[in-house]
């Protein structure tokens, strides 16, 4: 506690670094995969995760959170929870082979049993290093998980390229999936030290239960319903057109899961331990959802503007009918961008229940619109989801701040300075894209448009918007302060 702001800080550079190295690997890793494979591979394995994804939502029960949110764990509890989690993967591994004949059945695909076994091996795998890289996490120790996560991508990616190469087909991409879980576990016990002891009954896990299983639950209605409209694209418009648009919906998700998902390891680590301080887990709240809004908000509106180009450039021209897709998604990855941060706040007070009951408004509202847009194929079913998302975000940000140290209004002021600023800079670039787009092809003309819009955002942001503070603060942080430096910080 006594270097809380630094370690976050540091903590949170540290995953924002491996972050930006892994969605280069990632971008990297598609960009060859898009030009070695073809639709048709990249639909077989999305029609298995569409119904596996399901059960890795079961992975851990939501226990790795409940350690890392409690403010104290002992080592009994730690090792109970270590075989609780055993357990888990055993039995999700087991569902996921007796799930194969159906998953077959059900998309006419013969081939996809044997690709549902395979990969119901990854949740052994991940079961049994969940509660190491809980540990780790609870230690705040992100340069050994931003080491781990990294060397493993590598390896996953490396297998994959091989194996696409090889003539391997869609089993290069099964193979990567199943080498991620193995390479990180074994990463998590070396750095970790830790062996489990033998369970023990009345160890007070029950509360980390409830904790784990709501949060659980949670996401497996949130997951159901982002989805379920790839389940009914691959039912009623087939292989191709799912590999199409989950492609696009991949490639529009990549920057801000990537982004979120680093910050959010930090963030709830770090305001678990403030419960107790109202005023310090504002500020930390809000100057972290300011931080993740000025890094996520840009690339979506960019993801709009420049669709054609981006899908160009990065897919190649046999995915541009990926195209429109990626852009009408851009909504929705605007308000994921919006929206998602919140959930650091409700989960590091406790309030996973909260979640739940907004994930079960939300979730039929998902499924309506799909089923509306389905006629018109995957960009009906685009333009549904991101209408949906749009008329959703007040109302799930009122919600979620309601009755804790965080406003309405808090959230309005995070949110105002980054989305205007990109507003703005689109706006220029695309000026400077109708003047001298036309004499450029794709790829330099995306260099262009990229460099013009980047470099207007953060001028904006920085001296326009006032922000300049917020990021000598973080430089302060880095450095170290001390407590009674860090409470004044706190309390701005």
């Amino acid at each position: 506690m006594k270097d809380l702001k630094q370690r976050t800080i540091r903590g949170g550079l540290t995953r924002l670094c491996a972050q930006a190295a892994n969605f280069s690997l990632r971008l990297g890793s598609l960009m060859v995969l898009a030009r070695l494979l073809g639709p048709k591979d990249f639909g077989l394995v999305g029609m298995v995760t569409a119904f596996t994804g399901v059960l890795t939502l079961f992975r851990d029960f939501g226990l790795s959170a409940a350690a890392i949110q409690r403010e104290t764990v002992t080592e009994e509890q730690l090792s109970t929870l270590f075989w609780i989690n055993i357990l888990v993967g055993a039995l999700l591994a087991l569902a996921a082979v007796a799930m194969a004949p159906f998953i077959a059945a059900f998309y006419h695909e013969p081939r996809l049993v044997m690709v549902t076994v395979v990969l119901a091996t990854g949740f052994l795998f991940n079961a049994i290093g969940v509660q190491h890289g809980a540990l780790l996490q609870r230690q705040m120790r992100f340069t050994d998980l931003a080491v781990i996560n990294t060397v493993s991508l590598i390896i996953g990616t490396a297998i994959a390229i091989g194996g696409a190469k090889a003539g391997y087909g869609y089993w290069a991409l099964v193979a990567m999936t199943v080498a991620l879980p193995i390479t990180t576990t074994i990463g998590c016990w070396l750095t970790a030290g830790w062996v489990p002891g033998m369970p023990r009954r009345r160890t007070g896990i029950r509360s980390m239960m409830r904790f784990g299983g709501a949060l659980t639950l949670n996401g497996l209605v949130i997951y159901i319903a982002s989805n379920f409209e790839k389940v009914l694209l691959g039912r009623f418009w087939g292989v191709d057109a799912l590999g199409i648009y989950g492609r696009a919906y991949q490639l529009a998700n990549i920057p801000t899961e990537n982004l979120n998902s680093a910050a959010g390891e930090v963030a709830f680590s770090a305001l678990s331990r403030l419960q107790g301080e109202p005023r310090r887990l504002k500020s930390y709240f809000l100057k972290g959802y300011s931080l993740v809004l000025a890094m996520t908000l840009p690339v979506t509106v960019a993801c709009a503007l420049f669709a054609n180009d981006i899908i160009f450039a990065i897919l190649g021209p046999k995915w541009m009918a990926a195209a429109p897709i990626f852009r009408l998604l851009a909504p929705t990855m605007l308000v994921f961008a919006i929206a998602n941060p919140l959930a650091w706040l409700l989960s590091s007070l406790g309030l996973v229940e909260r979640s739940l009951k907004m994930g079960l408004v939300i979730a039929p509202l998902m499924i309506v619109s799909y089923v509306i847009g389905l006629p018109y194929g995957p960009r009906g079913v685009a333009f549904a989801y991101s209408a949906v998302m749009v008329l959703w975000l007040i109302p799930v940000i009122a919600w979620s701040v309601y009755g804790t140290v965080v406003s309405f209004r808090d959230v309005l002021l995070a949110v105002s300075p980054p989305l205007a600023a990109s507003v703005l800079a689109a706006a220029l670039a695309f000026a400077v894209r109708m003047a001298y787009g036309h004499f450029l092809p794709p790829v330099p003309r995306l260099v262009l448009e990229s460099t013009v819009f980047l470099a207007a955002f953060f001028a904006l942001l920085v001296f326009a918007m006032g922000q300049k503070s917020l990021y000598m603060d973080l430089v302060r942080g880095l450095k170290g302060a001390s407590p009674s430096k860090e409470k004044s910080l706190a309390s701005t």
